[in-house]
């Protein structure tokens, strides 16, 4: 299990544990698991999203931002978002 929270500059976006998450990054779009090695990426125009262990994923659009993953504890600050929840049409798995 990985705890993530996201914030922007107006507060708190998402604080919670997931399965997995992926991210939007500057060369392509990477997937975040347990025990995943330490980094710091920035992040470009897309979707984080967010898979809870149990419900239906979560997807917050963003327009950049960074992350920071560090012993399965994950940072994220970004830029102008919007949430887009229980998106079923498109599969990330």
């Amino acid at each position: 299990m990985i705890n993530i929270k996201i914030f922007s500059p107006t507060g708190n976006i998402y604080d919670g544990n997931v399965s997995h998450v992926t991210f939007p990054g500057e060369l392509g779009s990477f997937s975040v698991y347990p025990s995943h090695a330490p980094i710091i990426s920035t992040l470009v125009k897309g979707h984080i999203v967010c898979f809870p262990p149990e419900g239906e994923k979560q997807m917050i659009s963003i327009e950049s931002g960074f992350v920071e993953v560090k012993e399965n504890q994950i940072t994220v600050c970004v830029e102008q978002h919007s949430e887009q929840n229980n998106d079923k049409k498109q599969n990330h798995g």
